[in-house]
């Protein structure tokens, strides 16, 4: 298995939510009309529909965020492969306690 899967690394909903604090970057690759009805305050909404276009800075790690961790699972994949450094988010929103932010910011 060496070699033909780099696995991704993850964390779950309470661990990315103790990042917080040190302000991560963090995609949220879920519909605009998902991510409108509450999202982890300071996550980018960026519909896994859009993900090739991405453009985001290379040196930052990223926290990939979805519903369940099944979109961002294959975004972390893709965006490994462009050579950004990822991090799923097993869960996802569906597992997030933490304080949630409704809109479009």
């Amino acid at each position: 298995m060496f070699g033909l899967f780099k696995s991704i690394p993850s964390v779950n909903t309470a661990q990315l939510e103790a990042e917080l604090r040190n302000k991560p970057m963090i995609l949220d690759v879920r519909t605009p009309g998902e991510y409108r009805v509450g999202h982890i305050p300071g996550a980018k909404n960026v519909p896994l529909n859009t993900i090739e276009q991405y453009q985001g800075k290379k040196q930052a790690k990223l926290y990939v965020v979805c519903q369940s961790g099944m979109r961002s699972k294959r975004v972390a994949s893709s965006l490994k492969k462009k050579g950004y450094e990822v991090v799923n988010v097993r869960g996802g929103m569906s597992q997030w306690s933490g304080h949630v932010r409704g809109g479009t910011n």
